[in-house]
């Protein structure tokens, strides 16, 4: 367990960095026992200030509605940096047992002066080409 001195200060004031989401489903990777997606997630980076990427922590919830949660360093092996007025934008899987499934998470943030930012990532859904959703 970490001591208070080194436990991540995490400021109440919010970060001005836009997360956008779009998934696909790629029924030529996918099994009856697996469906998987691909996502590309896209961050903007409105702020005045320059903000490195730490942590990520991802909900994954299918269509039975077990929850799996993936939490790690970085993104695809990178922790980048997001300077004032850039996008970084990546690429990811995710494989689901049953369908329709969401997914939602955070990223945890650091600026210059070593303060934390939580920055949410809108929940989006996981559908394949099967599943027909009234409205």
């Amino acid at each position: 367990m970490q001591s208070a001195a080194e436990q991540p200060h995490f400021s109440p004031l919010p970060v001005r960095v836009k997360v956008s989401v779009e998934a696909h489903h790629l029924p030529e990777y996918s099994r009856p026992e697996g469906q998987v997606f691909a996502y590309i997630v896209r961050l903007e980076n409105e702020d005045d200030q320059t903000w490195k990427l730490l942590r990520r922590c991802w909900l994954v919830v299918d269509g039975q509605g077990r929850r799996t949660e993936v939490e790690g360093e970085g993104v695809v092996g990178q922790q980048p940096l997001l300077t004032p007025g850039t996008v970084f934008m990546y690429d990811s899987f995710v494989t689901v047992t049953d369908t329709p499934a969401q997914m939602s998470g955070y990223y945890t943030l650091e600026n210059a002066w070593g303060e934390q930012r939580q920055v949410a990532v809108p929940e989006f859904r996981l559908v394949d080409g099967s599943v027909r959703l009234l409205n």
